[in-house]
């Protein structure tokens, strides 16, 4: 999956905004700040980046010796009682998501023993890491390649390539999924085939950075219509397709998980 997520200032707020940046889960991440003191913004950075190099020594797919690696050939059950417990929602998650979609959304996609939790692991990396940025009378952005959280304040983000932008409010999370950069590398796990259809790019906010991770790939794999079902019920979420013809399709709201 690419994200293709520009950030602005929101508002007319004239407090300085700062912008950190380093490459870490074969992407960027950055903490952007406004209002914050250079060691408020250097507390925010302290935290968000212990809590992606941990995400990314446990469940890096590529690494054999990372915690996923390890236990993909365990069954699902057994991955669930040897895994890191602050990883289990990841792994949870993905592994319901599968059975919810009918395996379209496949940690297993590349055969039986094999796990990756790329198209969810980001964005959970960024919850983790939203739970600890310290408390302070500043605004705070977290960004891992793309996926994004407003920990604190509300910030306007520009979608690359489309011409649209959205507000992000505090507490809300948005992805985006696409084919701009990186060609077909988005995968259908019911084929484990690259995913042919006439989707460009799909932004989805969510009230959580996993969700929205989870959600920009289904939404992209399915396409406006077949999504539905699945998008449905779930945390509070807005879609914004945009098809290989230029067509905007919006999707508004719907209802929060019990």
């Amino acid at each position: 999956m690419i994200f293709a997520l520009a950030v602005l200032a929101l508002g007319c707020s004239r407090a300085k905004i700062e912008r950190i940046e380093w490459p870490v889960m074969g992407t960027i991440a950055a903490v952007q700040t406004r209002g914050a003191t250079a060691e408020e913004t250097a507390q925010v950075v302290r935290a968000a980046k212990a809590e992606f190099a941990r995400v990314e020594k446990l469940l890096n797919a590529h690494d054999p010796n990372s915690e996923l690696s390890r236990l993909a050939p365990l069954a699902e059950q057994e991955i669930l009682k040897a895994c890191d417990p602050t990883m289990k929602p990841c792994y949870e998650l993905a592994f319901a998501w599968r059975e919810t979609t009918h395996g379209a959304f496949n940690p297993r996609w590349r055969g039986t023993n094999t796990l990756d939790l790329g198209a969810i692991a980001k964005g959970f990396a960024v919850d983790l890491a939203a739970a600890r940025v310290p408390k302070g009378d500043y605004d705070v952005l977290l960004d891992l390649g793309g996926n994004l959280r407003a920990v604190r304040g509300d910030w306007k983000v520009g979608i690359a390539g489309s011409g649209e932008s959205l507000e992000l409010e505090e507490n809300q999370s948005c992805a985006t999924s696409a084919e701009y950069y990186r060609g077909k590398h988005i995968y259908d796990g019911r084929t484990g085939l690259a995913v042919s259809n006439d989707v460009s790019s799909v932004t989805v906010v969510a009230t959580e950075a996993m969700y929205a991770d989870l959600f920009s790939t289904t939404a992209f794999i399915f396409g406006p219509e077949e999504s539905k079902p699945y998008l449905n019920g779930w945390h509070t979420c807005s879609v914004l397709w945009i098809m290989k013809d230029g067509r905007k399709i919006f999707k508004e709201p719907t209802s929060l998980l019990p």
